[in-house]
């Protein structure tokens, strides 16, 4: 496995693992919390030593689990989490980024994780109601505390990058991005570039759709949040699968998957960007961690790069609640 550099000389493996699915998200949960503690142990082995959770996720439960599946290799690997819920009652109610609560969430994430460093600590979704100034400063004093490395920003707009770093060095940005979902390009991107600060997308395979086992056929079980997003609503999963038929020709002539291809495609848009695919099983992670091995030609990329704009995307990424807290 290569590894990259986002901001602030921090370095992780090319490819991180995402256990949010590990908890949430994408139908029951799995039944042997030790199979999901025996997957994120087997990730170093493939190369794999950058790992991403957060609070919410559960809430706490997917914090605990990468904790006490790390903690045997803990200074072999580097954990991201996130702060920013309001979490009552078992379930987020709302945004919190007061200072107050930072240093709160801090701290339990520690316990949780079994740590004494927080390696990247994300503000989750941007708070309106706090001046990103003020959340930029509240992390910088838990840097200085040694209580965290490093700090992020997830799904924030240019701007925010901008006033945020300004405060306090930003390491990464976490956004969604993939072949479908190109966001990031006209502003953001640039706007890292500028200033030295990594990209970790998530979903970069679409939430399973890239990698081509996600048919107009396939019904999702309760709970699974792909059955809340209008893009994978029937009628545009049809029309998205044009999409996804043109990458599997090009990864058969790669004699690869259709998310290695999708991946690979990430990797080659800048040296610092690191995406962060999620899956339970052990076979996936080696499975993505081989696509930094796959050589795309300049064709290809031309190609990929315009697969959007010439195939089309049907559908919003999000439902419009979760579209209103992104962007900021």
């Amino acid at each position: 496995m290569h590894t990259r550099e986002l901001g602030q000389g921090l370095t992780v493996s090319a490819i991180g693992l995402g256990a949010m699915g590990m908890s949430q998200s994408y139908g029951p949960n799995p039944g042997d919390r030790d199979d999901m503690i025996a997957v994120l142990r087997s990730a170093p082995d493939a190369g794999v030593t950058f790992f991403d959770t957060a609070e919410v996720y559960g809430p706490y439960v997917n914090e605990e689990l990468v904790g006490e599946a790390l903690e045997p290799i803990r200074d072999d690997v580097v954990i991201a989490t996130k702060f920013g819920w309001r979490i009552e009652d078992g379930r987020s109610v709302g945004l919190d980024s007061r200072p107050e609560q930072i240093r709160r969430v801090a701290d339990a994430s520690l316990q949780r994780l079994r740590t004494d460093t927080i390696d990247l600590f994300y503000q989750h979704r941007v708070d309106p109601d706090v001046p990103i100034e003020d959340v930029a400063g509240a992390v910088g004093e838990l840097v200085a505390a040694g209580k965290v490395r490093h700090f992020g920003l997830s799904e924030a707009a240019a701007g925010t990058i901008r006033r945020a770093h300004a405060v306090h060095p930003v390491t990464a940005v976490q956004s969604e991005y993939s072949l479908w979902t190109r966001d990031p390009e006209a502003e953001v991107l640039p706007t890292l570039a500028e200033l030295g600060i990594g990209f970790v997308p998530f979903s970069p395979l679409g939430k399973g759709f890239l990698t081509g086992t996600v048919a107009l056929s396939t019904e999702f079980a309760a709970g699974d949040i792909r059955a809340t997003i209008p893009r994978f609503a029937a009628e545009n999963r049809d029309a998205n699968e044009a999409l996804v038929d043109h990458v599997r020709v090009l990864a058969a002539a790669h004699e690869a998957s259709p998310g290695q291809i999708a991946l690979a495609w990430l990797l080659a848009q800048q040296p610092w960007i690191v995406p962060i695919p999620g899956t339970r099983r052990t076979e996936r992670i080696r499975e993505n961690a081989a696509a930094t091995g796959i050589p795309l030609s300049a064709d290809d990329l031309a190609d990929l790069n315009a697969l959007a704009d010439r195939i089309g995307v049907q559908g919003a990424r999000y439902n419009e609640q979760h579209l209103g807290l992104v962007g900021r």
